[in-house]
């Protein structure tokens, strides 16, 4: 009786200590215990970015004004949004291989819907076509969990088949101009300075406040959370930055109005990642399928739901692709899209193994890319080989990096 007693006070003790608040000491010293054992977080790839941009700047000077960093903005944005999708993908564990050709008839089934003979109106035809890209997201999903085929098999297949619907759509028009101002306008409309500070106003306003809550549900759930002081500084960096930003992007053409999309979206996606039931399942079912399995988790059903979502957001991306260019081709959805949106997620830091990494990742890892494909662009006589040997090496970094970090803390239990 007395050893079980004893027993009993052990595991009230431990209860109480992992429901204790944390002082900011023993959060910086768990911190930096982290970053020992191969926890780095975004360090590796901010500190990668001023790398790569002090380069460029060296061989392009263009490369850090306001013009062309606006520009890489834009550039960029089609990418994220559809890393965005990859990221919850990969959280399962699986892979998506047809996101660029689902991209890519949303893009087409917009510009042709709009013009003869259908002339459907623009914010009809919107709609419709994400609705089509979704259907396809459920398409895959459905096919994947009903016969239990191998996400990389159906989404390859599905990666012909779309890649065939795109030119059959547009056929021997073989270029489709988009004619709708308020389409093109989404990547050509750059805010007002005034509009700009209030965009960046409620960016920091609307990240502290769901910066607090978050860490207050966290301390009434008996989680752990951050001390808040560690929150306030937080606040205070990503204000920093966000000032910092907004009066760069206003010291040339002023803010994207793409940036207020890729923030609503990024804000959205993370709400739902990070607190609803459907973003913990997905982390259960890309950590182990089988024990979410047993914890009473609809495995099949999370893993249809996240294929849709990826259909969703690579429509949203291909809508973006469509506007910045004006117009769609029997190109569209080929290229190199498939691998920088892939390359985006994973460089991001959205681990290859499912179960870890961050809806922000899709962000930061689009800002590599396309910031080494924006760059090399500038430098005279580099090719679009260099372009991809130099973005694939970038990859294979980012997933070395992923496996070291995960072996690492599998050796400390971290």
């Amino acid at each position: 009786m007395a050893t079980q007693t004893n027993n009993d006070n052990s595991s009230t003790s431990a209860l109480l200590a992992s429901q204790r608040q944390t002082t900011t000491g023993e959060y910086l010293q768990n911190l930096f215990k982290q970053l020992r054992t191969g926890n780095l977080g975004v360090i590796p790839i901010l500190f990668g970015w001023v790398i790569i941009a002090l380069i460029f700047q060296t061989q392009a000077p263009a490369f850090l004004t306001a013009f062309n960093l606006t520009n890489l903005i834009v550039q960029m944005a089609g990418v994220a949004m559809i890393a965005y999708g990859i990221v919850f993908i990969l959280l399962l564990g699986e892979i998506d291989l047809s996101v660029s050709y689902v991209s890519a008839v949303a893009g087409v089934l917009l510009a042709m819907g709009m013009l003869p003979p259908f002339n459907v109106p623009w914010f009809i035809m919107l709609p419709l076509a994400l609705v089509a890209s979704t259907l396809i997201g459920l398409l895959h999903g459905v096919i994947i969990t009903t016969f239990q085929l191998p996400s990389f098999v159906v989404t390859l297949a599905g990666f012909l088949a779309w890649s065939g619907v795109v030119l059959i759509l547009i056929g021997g028009a073989g270029t489709v101009v988009i004619q709708e101002s308020a389409i093109t306008s989404i990547t050509r409309t750059f805010l007002s300075d005034e509009v700009g500070w209030v965009v960046g106003i409620i960016a920091i306003v609307l990240y502290a406040i769901t910066s607090i809550l978050s860490n207050r549900r966290r301390q009434q759930g008996g989680l752990a959370s951050k001390p808040m002081p560690i929150i306030w500084g937080e606040i205070v960096l990503v204000a920093l930055a966000t000032i910092g930003f907004v009066i760069f992007c206003n010291s040339g053409r002023g803010m994207p109005l793409v940036t207020v999309y890729l923030i609503v979206f990024l804000i959205g996606l993370t709400y739902v990642a990070q607190n609803t039931k459907f973003g913990r399942y997905v982390y259960a079912v890309g950590g182990n399928k089988e024990a979410a399995r047993r914890a009473g988790i609809r495995v099949e059903r999370i893993r249809v739901y996240v294929f849709m979502l990826a259909g969703f957001m690579a429509g949203v991306g291909g809508v973006i692709l469509a506007a910045r260019l004006g117009s769609v081709a029997t190109n569209a959805g080929g290229g190199d899209l498939l691998l920088n949106a892939i390359a985006a997620a994973v460089i991001g830091g959205t681990s290859l193994f499912g179960g870890r990494g961050k809806v922000y990742s899709a962000l930061l890892g689009a800002l590599i890319v396309m910031t080494i494909d924006n760059g090399l662009g500038l430098i005279p006589n580099v090719s679009a080989g260099a372009r991809s040997i130099v973005t694939g090496l970038v990859l294979l970094a980012a997933v070395i990096i992923d496996a070291i970090s995960r072996r690492q803390q599998q050796r400390t239990g971290r």
